[in-house]
């Protein structure tokens, strides 16, 4: 499973996909965004960044590796870096990730990305992951404005 979910740049994906080098290379993906913390590590071409944030969908993850993952995504993409998030099944982790760094971008609220970004497609977002990207993503906002 993989889809466009930001003007090409922005990819959503699962473990498989992330770990799929042929589907990575002909969307010329150039950066992967791992969030999977019960997957392997993927082993990719030397060509491809790769960061890993083990994020866990019940909420009890540190506040600062949400925010790194955060962060490092919206880096990526305000860079051009057509990207892949992935998550084990690709329908919490990924698209909630995805949603905050793309709320910084747009100044569109975090609730608003999120749908838009999950129409039409398979989710199943956990609440508590929610809501600790929700706080993290606050303070995010907050120091831009600082």
């Amino acid at each position: 499973m993989l889809r466009d979910a930001y003007n090409g740049l922005l990819y959503i994906g699962d473990a498989i996909t992330a770990r799929d080098l042929t589907q990575i290379y002909d969307h010329q993906i150039a950066a992967v965004v791992d969030l999977a913390a019960n997957e392997a590590p993927a082993v990719l071409g030397r060509d491809i960044i790769y960061c890993r944030f083990p994020i866990s969908d019940d909420g009890s993850n540190d506040d600062s590796l949400i925010s790194a993952s955060i962060e490092w995504l919206r880096s990526l993409l305000e860079r051009n870096y057509r990207t892949l998030v992935a998550c084990s099944a690709g329908m919490s982790r990924s698209p909630t990730i995805a949603a905050a760094s793309l709320s910084i971008i747009t100044g569109d609220p975090l609730a608003d990305t999120l749908s838009r970004i999950t129409a039409n497609a398979p989710r199943d977002v956990s609440p508590a992951l929610f809501a600790s990207v929700q706080g993290v993503h606050a303070t995010l906002i907050a120091r831009r404005r600082a």
